[in-house]
């Protein structure tokens, strides 16, 4: 919560004369609501303010950021929520979405992975979307095309989640090779998946999350929307589900 200054508030409260009122001593009257005498005082007691409470000025950058936030998630609703591109997992009617942001090759998102899948199993009505952010190397890229063209032949989403995990908990880099392997492991068709990893949709998907990530600020993985909130990083259960629930009925617990 931002504190008022008292001062600041007994300024604020000034009324300015009439207008039939003589011209006050202390300046020249600036419009409804101060004299420039006034409007003196209180920049000079706000500049004092700040200078005493620093901390004041990182809440309301916190302020703006989240109002920020909130609106590039409102202007983006359909690209981050129903974008066909990609993959949507848990109750597909759920009251509250969680998108995650991820890349293959990033250690926190694998922790992650278990985040995820035990907050699909507590919450019948959530509703998951996964959006492939590759940001670490040139593998994963490449996994994350594979990834884009094994969920275009999988509707259902199941085949999707057997590769999602087996090669996001698997040892070692993720790349292409390591990506068609698990892949042909889950049963795709790899015919096909070589012919849409180089066609356009696969680019039109990978190039969408980008500008996702980029609008929202994100700048690394695992990175998550829920509600109008974004949460960076694998903060764990606990804090996700109370970003779930604040979403789901204003409280951190409902």
């Amino acid at each position: 919560m931002i504190r008022t200054d008292p001062s600041i508030q007994k300024l604020l409260v000034q009324q300015v004369p009439p207008p039939a009122a003589a011209p006050s001593s202390q300046g020249t009257s600036q419009g409804p609501g101060f004299t420039q005498q006034q409007r003196s005082d209180i920049e000079s007691i706000i500049r004092d303010y700040f200078i005493k409470n620093p901390e004041m000025i990182e809440e309301l950058q916190a302020l703006a950021q989240a109002e920020k936030l909130k609106r590039v998630i409102t202007e983006n609703k359909q690209a981050l929520f129903h974008s066909p591109s990609h993959v949507t997992l848990g109750n597909p009617n759920g009251d509250v979405t969680m998108v995650e942001f991820f890349d293959y090759n990033c250690g926190f998102c694998k922790r992650a992975l278990d985040d995820m899948m035990t907050l699909i199993k507590n919450n019948p009505n959530l509703r998951v979307v996964l959006k492939e952010m590759p940001v670490l190397s040139q593998g994963s890229l490449d996994a994350a095309m594979v990834a884009v063209a094994v969920a275009m032949q999988d509707k259902t989403g199941k085949r999707y989640v057997d590769f999602h995990q087996k090669l996001l908990s698997g040892r070692g880099q993720a790349d292409k090779a390591r990506a068609l392997a698990v892949a042909r492991e889950v049963g795709a068709d790899m015919a096909r998946i070589e012919k849409d990893m180089a066609g356009p949709q696969v680019k039109a998907a990978l190039q969408e999350s980008h500008q996702l990530a980029e609008a929202l600020g994100f700048q690394g993985t695992p990175s998550y929307v829920i509600g109008n909130e974004a949460v960076v990083g694998a903060v764990g259960v606990a804090e996700l589900q109370a970003k779930i629930n604040k979403a789901r009925c204003g409280k951190a617990s409902c």
